[in-house]
């Protein structure tokens, strides 16, 4: 049995088609990453997932319960820290985990050690008895993870964990995930549009993009599709239509792709086309400012299979307003 099945999964919002027929399978003890631009789909699988929202089409299970039938199973063995911050600031962590333990029918005194378990887990034992209020933003999702975890569940659904997070809070937050599934044998399905987090954290990832699955399989596996390496030049302005007709001429090289002051060259062997492109760039006046080479990330993978940037996400704006809007409304 999967941990999550997931079999033509769709919500419609309106006329907004929010996840179109989405289907994967999670394994006990996995990472599974979800991984999107904002709009892409992400948060509403996952809360047709946790039984918020139900779907217009299709079916799932989460540890064998089926999330419209048996709505009550699933919760009981699912943690979720959302998006959006939960805890009450009114309220000591402490006391936001003993009430996130009464809400599970955690027994009182078994509740007791455990809060005190997690908050040892999560770094904040010496900030226990504080009101929440006080705490930094990265304190904050450390004790909304915390809570999720109270009644030990076998699959924890984690919504951007670190969205808003500098680099060193981040880092933490994913040791302590690494901590959870070796330790405790958890289950984590999570969303992210941070490149390096899935490619570091997750078993597996799913690529969605406008409510459809691109593909899955593991991080390396997928960058290992795109084939050859990149060699990424940032350049003085050029004329592309005809510098990028004569890299793809050069021998090596698989393709190119061109803004105003950069170059990407994707090669089969780099490090012997790399001579041969700076040379063309130069013979054609082109100053060469920066050179970089490296192998292909799970970055280039999502721009392979959508045709943009991960981050690009100027371009699709107005889009994704759009959605939600239209999302709001179709819920009101």
């Amino acid at each position: 049995m999967s941990a999550i099945e997931a079999h033509g999964l769709r919500k419609v919002f309106g006329e907004i088609v929010a996840v179109d027929k989405v289907s994967f399978a999670v394994e006990e003890g996995e990472v599974f990453g979800f991984l999107g631009p904002n709009g892409a789909g992400k948060t509403t699988t996952i809360n047709m997932l946790t039984t918020l929202i139900r779907p217009t089409a299709g079916s799932a299970r989460v540890w064998g319960y089926d999330i419209v039938d048996e709505p009550e199973k699933v919760r009981e063995v699912i943690g979720l820290a959302p998006q959006e911050l939960t805890v009450d600031d009114e309220l000591t962590g402490y006391e936001n985990m003993m009430l996130h333990a009464a809400l599970y029918h955690v027994p009182k005194e078994e509740a007791r050690v455990r809060v005190k378990e997690i908050l040892e887990l999560m770094e904040l034992e010496r900030f226990a008895n504080k009101k929440v209020e006080s705490y930094s933003g990265g304190m904050k999702k450390r004790l909304e993870i915390g809570c999720s975890l109270i009644h030990e569940p076998k699959i924890l659904f984690l919504d951007e964990p670190t969205l808003g997070l500098d680099v060193q809070t981040r880092a933490a937050i994913w040791n302590y995930i690494r901590t959870l599934v070796r330790e405790r044998g958890v289950t984590i399905f999570m969303t992210t549009h941070y490149m390096d987090e899935a490619d570091n954290l997750c078993d597996r990832v799913a690529i969605i993009d406008y409510g459809r699955i691109k593909a899955i399989d593991t991080p390396s596996r997928l960058k290992s599709s795109i084939g050859g390496d990149l060699i990424e030049l940032e350049v003085s302005e050029i004329n592309g239509l005809v510098i990028g007709e004569r890299l793809r001429a050069l021998p090596g090289v698989v393709d190119v792709v061109l803004d105003s002051e950069r170059a990407v060259v994707k090669a089969v062997r780099g490090e012997e086309v790399l001579p041969a492109v700076i040379s063309a760039l130069i013979r054609d006046g082109v100053s060469v400012r920066r050179v970089e080479m490296k192998k292909p990330s799970l970055e280039e993978v999502f721009l392979s299979l959508t045709g943009r940037r991960l981050r690009d996400e100027n371009g699709v704006k107005e889009e994704i307003t759009r959605r939600n809007i239209a999302i709001r409304r179709a819920r009101s």
